[in-house]
């Protein structure tokens, strides 16, 4: 990249059609006609507006607070975008730099890079604010040419500027320049805490949580919470779990700490050592935090405790449709279908909050009908969620549509709903065709499970699960050369299904 307006026409090259953000003139669009749903007492935008009424000069550092608060109304980022340029500001390097992140917070890459293409003199922080805008739109390739651009032009880089490069090195699976970045850091004697706490998430994305408590052992600066919670994060991540609860005995936690630990807690099944977390969320006075709260009755439901599970959810005072969703699948989860659809119809009607049903939502409660055999229940919220919610079932609705249609016996009706996504591969995926074998198998139909186990054998035919699959729908159906012959060619090419695997909790062992 020879110029940071190379970036531009880059992202444009590689932008999906019909997605132009600069087809119109970025200050062509209708102002709102009225501003007050955007004010309140004490707002920058009040203020600014103030300003405007009694005529009083605007200087340049009036206006990055302003561009700040509209960060959530683009339209209104707009307007104010249009009076810097009438005043002569939006050249000036800060609040040129405010404005690029707004057009950035908003969405809006072209309007960022336009932005900043026009600005006269660039900073260290203008550079800093585009390879974030960069990296934060998953254009990281961009991110890592812009960082060239700005060493070349002779601008001094800063840690925030390595920050996030090492977050485009991990996007772009870049390790060998990551470690070259650290070097430089640990050559420079560049300590920061910030920059610790980067390099750890840098090192848990590839897997390297040894690499990750080396940097947290070398801090040579006192730590804060944030790297606490980067390192737990990372060994969780990266199901190292016994080092997660290590580094969580040495730190205060705050609320995403907590977080992270009731996660270990429900990929451990540890209800005991979750229970303690609990009582250190109500001691310190966050079990009003829902984010919290959600994860509490994850762990609760996995663990078998629906009725705790319940009363944390009673208890949040501003349900979210996480919330709806998790509490929902725990009953579904657990075969109380009727349960997770009476939650389902109340999540509808709003009779506690008004939340909006996503996908993940109508995922659980298809399941829900389906571990419980509520046919014609799952069938109206499958169609539902199309006709009242305009949301387009994904290839994980159908699968999970065919599996309860298939449970019931109601092998034609899968069938026809299977035929339907034939014409759609993207939608035809390997999930499909397993709900599909299962159901031909539950109904003994030859037939059609011989058509669906080639489709499902050519679309994953790496997968040694799938060929465990369709051998053992042969062998249930009576075809026993078949199912010899696909453990043969599992054999041939060296496939080996994976060892499945148990675990309990036995009192008194950690």
């Amino acid at each position: 990249m020879k110029s940071p307006r190379s970036i531009l026409s880059r992202w444009r090259s590689i932008r999906p059609s019909g997605k132009s953000l600069s087809a119109h003139h970025p200050f062509g669009g209708t102002p709102p006609k009225d501003f007050s749903s955007y004010l309140n007492a004490d707002n920058p935008i009040s203020t600014l507006l103030l300003a405007l009424r009694c005529g009083t000069p605007l200087r340049p550092h009036d206006f990055p607070p302003v561009l700040a608060a509209c960060s959530s109304f683009h339209n209104l980022g707009r307007q104010v975008h249009a009076l810097m340029l009438k005043t002569a500001v939006h050249s000036q390097p800060i609040p040129a730099t405010a404005l690029l992140s707004m057009h950035s917070g908003c969405g809006r890459v072209d309007d960022a890079l336009l932005v900043f293409d026009e600005m006269p003199v660039r900073d260290a922080v203008a550079w800093n604010a585009l390879i974030s805008c960069l990296v934060r739109h998953g254009i990281a390739s961009h991110a890592i040419a812009a960082f060239h651009s700005m060493v070349d032009d002779g601008i001094a880089f800063t840690g925030h500027t390595l920050c996030s490069v090492l977050k485009a090195c991990a996007s772009l699976r870049a390790l060998r320049q990551g470690k070259q970045i650290h070097a430089w850091v640990v050559s420079n004697g560049y300590n920061s805490v910030v920059m610790g706490t980067a390099l750890i998430d840098f090192y848990s994305s590839f897997g390297m949580i040894q690499d990750a408590m080396e940097v947290f052992t070398r801090l040579n600066c006192p730590r804060d919470v944030a790297v606490y919670n980067a390192l737990v994060g990372g060994c969780i991540q990266n199901r190292q779990y016994k080092e997660a609860f290590t580094v969580l005995r040495e730190v205060r936690p705050n609320g995403i700490t907590l977080t992270s630990a009731l996660s270990a807690c429900s990929e451990l099944l540890n209800l005991s050592y979750g229970k303690q977390i609990h009582c250190v969320v109500i001691r310190r006075g966050f079990d009003s935090d829902v984010i919290l709260c959600n994860a509490l009755m994850d762990l609760y439901a996995k663990c078998g405790e629906i009725t705790a599970a319940r009363l944390v959810f009673n208890l949040i005072a501003e349900k979210n449709v996480v919330s709806w969703t998790c509490i929902i699948d725990a009953y579904g989860s657990y075969g109380h279908g009727t349960e997770a659809l009476m939650l389902f119809r109340m999540m509808e009607e709003g009779k506690c909050q008004e939340v909006t049903p996503n996908a993940v939502t109508f995922l659980a409660i298809l399941t829900a009908c389906a571990h419980s055999g509520m046919v014609d229940e799952g069938r109206d919220c499958f169609f539902l969620m199309r006709d009242k919610y305009g949301i387009d079932p994904g290839p994980e609705h159908y699968a999970c549509f065919i599996d309860l249609l298939g449970r019931a016996g109601r092998i034609d009706e899968a069938w026809d709903l299977y035929c339907g996504l034939s014409e759609n591969a993207g939608k035809l995926t390997p999930a499909v065709c397993v709900a599909m074998l299962n159901a031909c198998r539950t109904s003994t139909d030859l037939v059609k499970g011989d058509h669906v186990a080639k489709h499902l054998l050519h679309l994953d035919r790496d997968n040694p699960g799938s060929y465990v699959l369709v051998s053992n729908f042969y062998a249930a159906v009576g075809r026993w050369e078949g199912a010899e012959d696909l453990r043969k060619q599992m054999t041939g090419r060296g496939l080996k299904k994976e060892v499945g695997s148990s675990q309990i909790a036995v009192k008194g062992c950690n």
